[in-house]
């Protein structure tokens, strides 16, 4: 019995080991052409691709089985299962192929024969096609192909496509660290200070006939392994309807006398899912205590349209820089809620401090098209003059109110800057701006909301009437088809200080960078509940409930990266930022991350969360 026991455990091993193998082979081949896992496949193409990554060398009924008339997106899941089923072609099975042409079993089949074969048989290859394989010096001679050295040539290639894979995944960290669209971040106190680039979504000299692709979450295909796992711990809670708002946060209105100052920013969510937004230095002249509060912008609302940010959680995070300015410290983030605003109330030195925006991601996602027109943006009237529709110039009064970051009804060249690089990725500069000013609506060197109007109107007229380049500013702005803002959320910062005038200046337009994942999960392990996965005392699950939002952080303190598989199907009225009830992550060794973020469906019903992170 105890041999019995020992043989069945040694097997259990190896098909632990086999399948964290089979995940890391189809983790590399997809990081390999995709940026995320997260990211899903978005053409047959692509599905192509990805698939001679993992060394098979799809035909196109393969690829047809899989990527039918229905397909839109194929998710991380659904490669896997794809993997799995298609299993890569051995030397054995290509030789037996070879040798029902090689009738005589010589081991050579001459080029006219080959020629022959591959341009009408099957999926037909044409002659170049042909010539490029019959051209290669390492399996050809004589007019004749050694299909031998052909097949020998062909495993190594497969085999190393699949090896570059993996050592790309191995090297670049920064791929290592992005599972499913997260960063792994290590046990390093300092944050280093971000850094300034363009985060342009769509340049405007683009093909304008190209929409965004938009991709929708699924369920996986792939069934739950946990069952195949060595170590588990389960995190349950259940909330009522009320539970998410009843968190408590000093009114502003109590604080009339106090130092203020503001700011507006957005939310932009990417084509492939990542969220940008501005990022903020605040400058506190003397040390005070200070009320930081943030929420949604209530710009003007249409009847009859939806305001689909309004429903978006947002956080800050506030980080100090330190006496060298290289670092950044974790001071606190608003926790404290009062209906949609969360806000910070506490003492502050006198200094430099970062304010990073941020949002889940659970509200904040890449939604399914489903429009049947296109609104109108421009038209010309009875003189033959073109003019903006009151729709489009409804929206565009609402970037203004959204890019107008001091609230002054004008738009400084800072200001505007920021509208250009996400529009155009280009800047605007002095002397462009001067040109502005002749021809533009400008009060105090800002443009004003009428000359924001004509700019557009004179885009408009620039392509004769063609809506192109404006369709191109408003999708990177967030804005559907329908001229909804589906895909952004405008925010507004409020900063009141007893003692002092507080100031607060955007920096940055940007992604969310490691500084802020570092301080999402510092946050978590600071406040959150604990738990040892049972048999494994180096992985840690912290669990941190902030109003209507419940964060989950893995800790890997061992010297190995471990794969954590993580399970959410008895979860009920449950929204993840991974839009996925059931998948895996890397984390890397001595290292935190997140594993999810998790908001409530419907607010007004009572949600359970069950979590199961089991290690692979």
């Amino acid at each position: 019995q105890k041999v019995t026991r020992s043989e069945s455990s040694q097997a259990r091993k190896s098909q632990h080991a086999e399948e964290a193998i089979f995940y890391m082979n189809c983790r590399a081949a997809y990081l390999t052409v995709l940026k995320s896992s997260l990211e899903n496949i978005k053409s047959k193409e692509q599905l192509s691709l990805v698939l001679q990554q993992a060394g098979r060398n799809p035909s196109q009924k393969t690829v047809n089985k899989y990527w039918t008339s229905q397909t839109t997106t194929l998710n991380f899941d659904d490669f896997c299962t794809i993997l799995k089923k298609e299993k890569p072609a051995t030397k054995t099975e290509l030789l037996e192929a070879f040798g029902k042409i090689d009738t005589d079993n010589t081991g050579y089949i001459l080029h006219d024969e080959l020629y022959k074969i591959l341009t009408t048989r099957g999926e037909k290859m044409t002659l170049d096609e042909v010539s490029t394989i019959t051209k290669q010096a390492d399996f050809n001679c004589r007019g004749k192909l050694d299909y031998n050295k052909f097949c020998d040539l062909y495993m190594t290639t497969s085999e190393q496509c699949c090896k570059t894979a993996r050592e790309k995944l191995e090297v670049d960290n920064r791929l290592k660290q992005q599972q499913f669209g997260s960063q792994a971040e290590t046990s390093s106190e300092g944050i280093t200070v971000p850094v300034s680039k363009p985060s342009p979504r769509i340049s405007r000299k683009t093909d304008h006939k190209l929409a965004p692709t938009k991709g929708d979450s699924r369920t996986p295909s792939r069934p739950s392994s946990a069952q195949s796992c060595k170590a588990s711990i389960s995190t349950t809670l259940s909330l009522g309807a009320s539970s998410n708002r009843s968190t408590k946060l000093i009114e502003p209105d109590t604080m009339k006398e106090w130092h203020c100052a503001q700011s507006k920013g957005c939310f932009y969510l990417e084509e492939d899912g990542e969220i940008i937004s501005h990022k903020y230095k605040l400058n506190l002249p003397q040390r005070s205590t200070v009320c930081i509060t943030i929420k949604p912008l209530n710009i003007r609302q249409v009847e009859g349209k939806s305001c689909h940010w309004l429903s978006v959680d947002t956080a800050l995070y506030i980080l100090k820089e330190n006496e060298t300015q290289e670092n950044l410290q974790l001071v606190s983030f608003t926790e404290q809620q009062n209906k949609e605003m969360f806000g910070w109330k506490g003492e502050l030195g006198s200094g430099i401090y970062w304010l990073l925006p941020f949002t889940t991601g659970c509200r904040l996602k890449k939604v399914k098209a489903q429009m049947t027109g296109e609104a109108k943006l421009v038209y010309r009237g009875e003189d033959g003059e073109l003019a903006l529709t009151k729709e489009f110039r409804a929206a565009l009064s609402d970037i203004f109110e959204t890019i107008d970051l001091d609230g002054n009804g004008l738009l400084s060249l800072e200001e505007y800057n920021f509208f250009e690089l996400r529009t155009s990725g280009e800047k605007c500069d002095e002397e462009a701006w001067a040109v502005c000013k002749e021809n533009f609506d400008m009060k105090k060197n800002e443009l004003t909301r009428q000359g924001f109007m004509d700019l557009n109107l004179m885009e408009a007229n620039d392509r004769e009437g063609d809506p192109s380049d404006l369709w191109v500013t408003l999708l990177s702005l967030g804005y559907n088809k329908a001229l909804e803002m589906t895909e952004a959320c405008p925010f507004v910062i409020d900063i009141y200080a007893e003692k002092c005038k507080p100031r607060i200046k955007a920096i940055y337009l940007e992604a969310g960078s490691s500084q802020l994942n570092r301080a999402v999960c510092k946050s978590v392990v600071n406040k959150g509940e604990a738990k040892v996965m049972d048999g494994c005392e180096n992985i840690i699950i912290y669990t941190y409930k902030m109003g209507r939002r419940i964060t989950s952080v893995i800790e890997n303190k061992s010297e190995n990266k471990v794969i954590i598989h993580v399970n959410n199907e008895q979860s009920k009225n449950c929204l993840s930022n991974r839009g996925l009830t059931v998948f895996a992550v890397e984390v890397a060794p001595k290292s935190t991350m997140v594993s999810q973020h998790v908001m409530p469906l419907n607010e007004q019903e009572e949600w359970f969360y069950n979590c199961v992170h089991s290690l692979v």
